[in-house]
């Protein structure tokens, strides 16, 4: 029985590498389809979300049926509650995803992205993809070091938001309110997306030493005189 247990445990944590891989994939296919105004791929990426939220239901309906059956405690209590937690993350990561790929449907013929602006949203669509590829690592790996590194790397994802809004603010904008709000949303959903891509490492983190990671990487300072 504890063999099955912890098969389970184990096929929780493999269900989790599968999403973080799909939605990792799909936020970089929907950038593409928006930049080169793609609409099968675009309709691709968009149907292919439904595979990820069944995973997700999957993971959900196992993980509850564990502790039904087994009523984890310690550990064990904390993997289940955190895969929990982490399949939700990932499951807005695909929805956000499908926002970029829904929106690329929505301006096609055309791309909501002007051509000065490509490459900004190129390089967001690559950092999410990669920063959902370190989050899937950290899920195989338990590497609280690397974990901790995420939040460090979305700095960049960022800077690179708030050059977006530096191009919406400047009086040179020449491509009207409409375009000007499809980038704000894709800003956003980028984002969004690294936030949780972070949010992912940050539960391996508790999961693996019982200690949020903001607590490690900002101890409190020590009493003087103690």
């Amino acid at each position: 029985m504890r063999d099955a247990y912890h098969e389970e445990l184990d096929s929780i944590g493999e269900g989790l590498v599968e999403m973080a891989r799909l939605v990792g994939s799909a936020i970089g296919r929907a950038t593409t389809a928006m930049l080169d105004a793609d609409l099968k791929l675009a309709e691709a990426v968009i149907a292919a979300d439904q595979k990820i939220d069944d995973l997700q239901h999957g993971l959900e309906a196992r993980a509850i049926a564990l502790l039904a059956r087994q009523q984890p405690v310690a550990t064990d209590l904390r993997i289940v509650v955190t895969s929990l937690r982490m399949s939700a993350d990932l499951e807005r990561s695909g929805d956000l995803a499908q926002h970029v790929a829904k929106l690329a449907r929505l301006r096609f013929p055309d791309s909501a992205v002007p051509r000065d602006l490509h490459a900004t949203i190129l390089e967001m669509g690559q950092l999410a993809q990669r920063l959902m590829a370190k989050a899937a690592e950290v899920i195989i790996t338990k590497d609280v070091d690397l974990a901790l590194q995420l939040e460090h790397d979305d700095d960049e994802m960022d800077l690179l938001h708030r050059t977006l809004f530096q191009h919406l603010m400047d009086d040179r904008w020449k491509h009207g309110i409409e375009t000007a709000v499809d980038v704000t949303l894709l800003g956003r959903y980028y984002e969004r997306f690294a936030d949780h891509a972070v949010s992912v490492a940050k539960r391996v983190v508790y999961l693996v030493t019982g200690e949020h990671a903001d607590e490690l990487q900002h101890p409190e300072a020590p009493v003087e005189g103690a």
